[in-house]
């Protein structure tokens, strides 16, 4: 595995908050806030190369020469269903950046991706991308998502995760050399059913209750 547009956020909170995520013991509200938390400490560190514009500001003293956000403007486009539980997280960070959303479902049989919904914001080739699924397991869906965008013009993409697979990690380095990836923790295989192992299990069923 090269690591090559790869940066795994050892920061110790967001490893303890992914030792929490990961037990078969943490329930669905619980879930979904360690979800939202890990989101935002990873978008912390994704928007650190965001460009910046000198600019004036009078404080109560005097004019201030201080710097704000300049260049792209921003969009996060959660993986359904899994990814929406990151979103919030990165909202927190940035608030004003677009939303898109991208459905797909991966076929039991062949473990492949089948598209069922793309809808971005129209000006997308213009905006820094951010798209967000708590698992890269084969990568498939994954780089199907980033396929969509780019055919709809979007050009600057970041892929953040929580939990990845050398699998998937392999697929989008090989897919989209192009695409940075972010993640907590990578681990080592996939089991039969396409599933991350050790993992966390499926993120969708934890994050709604569904399991």
């Amino acid at each position: 595995m090269t690591d090559k547009n790869l940066l795994i956020m050892d920061h110790p909170l967001i490893q303890h908050k992914l030792s929490i995520l990961r037990d078969v013991n943490t329930g669905t509200k619980e879930f979904k806030e360690l979800v939202d938390e890990i989101a935002t400490l990873i978008a912390y560190e994704a928007t650190r190369d965001l460009p910046l514009a000198e600019t004036k500001v009078q404080t109560p003293i005097e004019v201030a020469t201080t710097k704000v956000l300049a260049g792209k403007k921003l969009a996060v486009v959660p993986i359904l269903r899994a990814g929406l539980g990151m979103v919030s997280g990165m909202l927190n960070l940035i608030p004003a950046a677009k939303i898109g959303h991208i459905g797909l479902y991966r076929d039991p049989k062949t473990l492949e991706p089948v598209e069922y919904y793309c809808k971005l914001p129209s000006d997308i080739e213009e905006r820094q991308i951010f798209v967000v699924d708590p698992m890269l397991a084969t990568g498939g869906s994954a780089s199907a998502a980033i396929g969509f965008i780019k055919k709809h013009g979007g050009k600057s993409i970041k892929l953040m995760c929580i939990l990845a697979a050398e699998n998937g990690i392999e697929r989008i380095q090989q897919d989209h050399p192009d695409v940075q990836i972010y993640c907590a923790a990578v681990d080592e295989r996939l089991n039969d059913h396409g599933y991350i192992c050790p993992g966390l299990g499926d993120a969708g069923d934890r994050l709604f209750g569904t399991l």
